[in-house]
């Protein structure tokens, strides 16, 4: 959940920087090998909202993902 005033791409920008950030600072010599050219994320995102579907239903979407239908 976030404040709906809030732009998503303000949103996934602060998110990806802070977790970037607290990544490095945690795992230095660990992270060189999963970086963007020098960068932690790629410059794109995907977002999508699921309204006021249960956890129990966006949980089983997202494990069937992968299944041939």
């Amino acid at each position: 959940h976030y404040p709906p005033k809030v732009a998503i791409s303000r949103l996934v920008g602060s998110l990806k920087g802070v977790s970037a950030r607290r990544l490095r600072q945690e795992f230095p010599g660990h992270i060189h090998k999963y970086l963007w050219g020098d960068h932690f994320w790629s410059p794109s995102y995907f977002a999508a909202s699921c309204g006021d579907a249960p956890l129990a239903v966006i949980k089983e979407y997202i494990e069937n993902q992968n299944r041939p239908g």
